[in-house]
């Protein structure tokens, strides 16, 4: 047998392995253009058919032919293969059970706020907002805040290097509606609110409240216990109950704190948890938006968006609401 057609079988066999272990296109077309290409093996292999013997020049031709058709017919199963391969690698398995896809929802918060403002619209409340960042007089003076409260203490509220605050409550947006308009008034501000709270379970220095304001002739702190109660069995069920303790806030007098009694609370015991201070908006502050006290009274109240939804939802923790774990959020 000629050296040279030794020299392509051998060529023949290594590429057939470099084939065989090829798992790319670009594997693929490596072992070609070493085999066929301008600088590969046959055609250098063919250059040097010139100085075979003229008798052995027919055989090592037919072997040349040989060896090319056994390469280009191994090249093209291993390119069939390959694609065949990715195919199915990328093919749908129509049996296979479709993957759960999470559409975006509302964060627990903002749907407890949802449901605040709806119970409260169907009452005839209409939803204000105002600004975050208030002025002394707004959040304190004009809610006839002693210069003294503690509440007024920087260890309790977050003051500007510009004499501003972060709003301690949403109150100051009752203040700011009551200034340019005339009674009747009946609002709800829902909002953000900022105290220098230690983060615990139940307390937080960044949390909602929705506030709401009813002023006209004649009212009552009859009326005020109805929309309490009202609220409170539209929003935890027919059947809760509420009472009402006497408190004390400076921009409301008499001051109440409305409770829930949730039955079987968390599977045990029933409980009464509060969900609202409340009370008859005090004179003073009328007097200060410049309302006549001796014609017109109303009530006030506030409530813990957070501490709604905790309730709600049965959420053992505020921090639950704030640490954006999606396994949590999901319930919801």
């Amino acid at each position: 047998m000629s050296v040279l057609v030794e020299k392509m079988e051998a060529a023949l066999e290594q590429s057939l392995e470099q084939l065989a272990a090829a798992g790319s296109a670009a594997d693929i077309e490596q072992v070609k253009n070493s085999m066929l290409g301008r600088q590969g093996f046959l055609p250098a292999a063919m250059k040097e058919l010139r100085d075979v013997p003229p008798e052995e020049k027919p055989q090592v031709g037919k072997a040349a032919n040989i060896i090319k058709l056994k390469f280009t017919q191994a090249l093209q199963d291993k390119t069939e293969a390959l694609a065949s391969a990715d195919a199915q690698s990328n093919a749908i398995d129509v049996t296979m059970p479709p993957r759960r896809r999470y559409s975006g929802h509302k964060h627990p918060i903002s749907q407890t706020i949802d449901d605040c403002v709806k119970i409260f619209r169907r009452m005839g409340f209409v939803t204000v907002e105002g600004p975050e960042i208030e002025d002394e007089y707004h959040n304190f003076d004009a809610l006839n805040t002693p210069a003294d409260h503690p509440s007024r203490d920087s260890q309790d509220t977050f003051y500007l290097l510009d004499g501003m605050l972060l709003r301690t409550q949403t109150s100051p947006v009752q203040i700011r509606v009551m200034e340019k308009q005339d009674p009747p008034v009946r609002i709800i501000c829902p909002g953000r609110c900022f105290r220098k709270d230690a983060p615990d379970a139940t307390h937080s220095m960044n949390f909602s409240q929705i506030e709401g304001l009813y002023i006209n002739k004649n009212v009552s702190i009859a009326d005020l216990k109805g929309t309490l109660l009202t609220f409170a069995k539209e929003m935890f069920g027919d059947k809760v109950q509420i009472r009402l303790r006497p408190h004390f806030f400076p921009f409301t007098e008499p001051s109440i704190e409305c409770d829930v009694l949730f039955r079987n609370f968390k599977g045990g015991e029933d409980k009464w948890l509060e969900i609202a201070g409340a009370g008859m908006v005090d004179p003073n502050v009328l007097k200060n938006v410049g309302y006549d006290p001796e014609i017109y009274t109303g009530f006030a109240f506030g409530m813990g968006i957070e501490r709604m939804a905790m309730l709600k939802y049965e959420i053992p923790d505020i921090r639950h609401l704030y640490n954006n774990d999606t396994r949590f959020l999901h319930q919801f």
